[in-house]
């Protein structure tokens, strides 16, 4: 018996003796189980890569091979994406959040192993980005797989990518809590008892993965000294404000670097360029090498040298001068470090990045307040600004919160991280709308977000809503010929077009019908003195959502479709918003 046989007798049997709830959740412990190994061989990949590469340098001496290591992995990478895979491997939770909205959920086979590849070649040689992006598509791309497998409804089959994420998330942070509020929050899934089962046995299952090959341990470990002092609120308020800018500028400059790039024609070029620049970014500043973990534990701890290892100023760390320009160097030249990774041609996360941003930025802003005589912990500024750059850069705040706090074990500090993810959260909205992961998507009409309506019009297709069963006639035709055409036809609406399809103009029933029983006015009559050109016109490239908006403020009933001025047909509001309704049905059924 072949296994599509033994697949379709499973689905019988299922579909007879299982219940769909609980055949979701048992989908969904298997998803997390796979998605949680998926972290361990990626992290695993990652730090055999970088052991070997440099686990022998000196801490005290530069060395130029920092310079080369980068535009390597970055190279390796590109060429398995180009000419082993060939296809385009896409970067994390965009891929995601892209397929959710147009995709119905399929991401493409190869996706459950080129991110691995890919991103392990990339962070392991020293490419300034995370790995939790990588993580989250390639569980994803299990999660639609799995639920391919077995037939599942779109509904249940988005359900799984979630679990996917959550489990990536749950697994590489070893952070159950916050990988449910993060698939809540970022992948946009909407909280229903249907869904919220389903991504707690996800959660669990990814994080004891980890757990069993990794350790139980937390994975930025804090030892918390100075507890919290309600004293201290209005320098965590200044903190937020300060992580909510620093947001603000790498939403900024990753937009502003992403655009230069496009401008390099030759992907050749891209690698070269960008491998060059992140090199040399590199070997100035070490520190900016691969994810970042060292630096990260090094300021959560309060210590700065990772600023000055293997840097020709190693010497310089006793100057607070010195120290303050260092950490101004290594804040603004990781947005520049991580962007030019991902544009050359590197895959990888963002989550690391922010994180390493926070935790520096609180580190210096620390030391500064203490240089001017207040006493703060360094420590503690810098767990929390962690959490401000989160909530500013991915638009997260609720998954900044938990994140830092499972992260860190750093609970005891819960009030400022709220404080601290609330304020910059608010600064950074002020600025822009749309986080790094979403600003591309929104700009094309590809986002879910939170808002129902938009969500179920955005799932929408126009070409499945176009009607066809309108008849044409010339502009040069009579009266008579359009009476005849009215004859055959069951609609009140009537296309004029010329030989090539172009759409010249429509002719209502209710304008003419007055004619029609006047047969001397046949001949000398022409459609051309009958039609009018619509204001309204739908393009075949506008999204379900922009016809439904047009709907809206117009209050027509049809309105035509063309594509580049040829007509294609019409569509009509009560087909939009009759589908609308089944699609809105169809998902809030639990």
């Amino acid at each position: 018996m072949s296994g599509r046989q033994l697949l379709k007798k499973f689905l019988i049997w299922r579909i007879k003796h299982v219940n769909e709830r609980v055949f979701i959740s048992a989908l969904a412990i298997l998803t997390g189980v796979v998605t949680g190994l998926v972290a361990v061989v990626i992290k695993n990949s990652v730090h055999l890569i970088q052991d070997l590469l440099k686990g022998w340098f000196s801490s005290e001496t530069e060395n130029f091979l920092f310079m080369f290591y980068p535009i390597v992995g970055i190279t390796l990478a590109v060429i398995v994406a180009r000419y082993l895979i060939r296809q385009r491997v896409g970067h994390g939770i965009p891929t995601v959040l892209y397929s959710i909205s147009k995709t119905r959920g399929e991401i493409r086979p190869h996706n459950m192993f080129s991110s691995i590849i890919t991103s392990a070649l990339t962070v392991g040689f020293g490419g300034s980005v995370g790995l939790e992006g990588p993580t989250v598509a390639t569980g994803a791309a299990y999660g639609s797989r799995i639920g391919k497998l077995f037939h599942l409804k779109h509904k249940h089959i988005i359900l799984l990518l979630g679990c996917a994420s959550t489990g990536a998330m749950a697994a590489i942070f070893k952070a159950p809590v916050a990988a449910i509020v993060f698939a809540l929050e970022v992948i946009m899934l909407d909280l229903t008892m249907a869904s919220l089962v389903p991504l707690l046995l996800a959660s669990a299952a990814a994080v004891i993965t980890s757990y069993l090959f990794m350790g139980q341990n937390v994975l930025y470990p804090v030892q918390l000294v100075d507890a919290f002092q309600i004293s201290h609120l209005h320098f965590y308020a200044i903190l937020g404000v300060f992580t909510g800018l620093m947001s603000v500028y790498f939403t900024k400059m990753y937009m502003y670097v992403g655009k230069a790039f496009q401008r390099i024609n030759s992907w050749i070029w891209k690698l070269v360029a960008g491998g060059l620049i992140l090199g040399l970014l590199i070997f100035l500043m070490p520190s900016l090498y691969g994810e970042g973990y060292e630096v990260i534990n090094g300021a959560l701890s309060g210590k700065f040298d990772h600023l000055f290892e293997n840097t020709f100023y190693y010497n310089s760390q006793s100057d607070f001068i010195m120290i303050v320009l260092a950490f101004f160097l290594i804040l603004f030249f990781k947005v520049i470090a991580t962007s030019v990774t991902f544009n050359a041609g590197g895959v990888g996360g963002i989550f690391a990045p922010s994180l390493f941003l926070g935790s520096n930025l609180g580190l210096m802003f620390s030391i500064i307040v203490n240089k001017l005589g207040w006493k703060i912990s360094l420590s503690n500024f810098a767990l929390v600004g962690m959490a401000g750059s989160i909530a500013g850069i991915i638009h997260a705040p609720l998954t900044a919160i938990f994140l830092i706090a499972e992260i860190t074990g750093g609970y005891e500090l819960f009030l400022p991280l709220i404080i601290v993810a609330a304020i910059s959260y608010a600064t950074v909205r002020i600025f822009t709308s749309n986080s790094v992961y979403t600003k591309q998507l929104a700009k094309r009409g590809e986002l879910l977000t939170h808002n129902a309506d938009k969500n179920m019009l955005s799932m929408l297709k126009l070409e499945s809503l176009i009607e066809k069963n309108f008849l044409t006639i010339n502009e040069e035709a009579s009266l008579g010929d359009l009476t005849k055409i009215i004859s055959k036809s069951s609609r009140t609406i009537y296309v004029v077009v010329d030989e090539q399809n172009v759409l010249k103009g429509i002719v209502w029933l209710d304008h003419v019908k007055h004619l029609m029983f006047r047969p001397e006015l046949y001949d000398n009559t022409f459609v051309r003195d009958l039609m009018y050109m619509p204001v309204e016109l739908v393009e075949t490239s506008m999204s379900v959502q922009q016809v439904a908006e047009i709907f809206e403020t117009t209050q027509h009933y049809n309105l035509p479709v063309v594509d580049n001025g040829k007509y294609i047909g019409f569509v009509s509001r009560a087909k939009v918003f009759s589908n609308y309704r089944k699609k809105m049905k169809h998902y809030s059924n639990d």
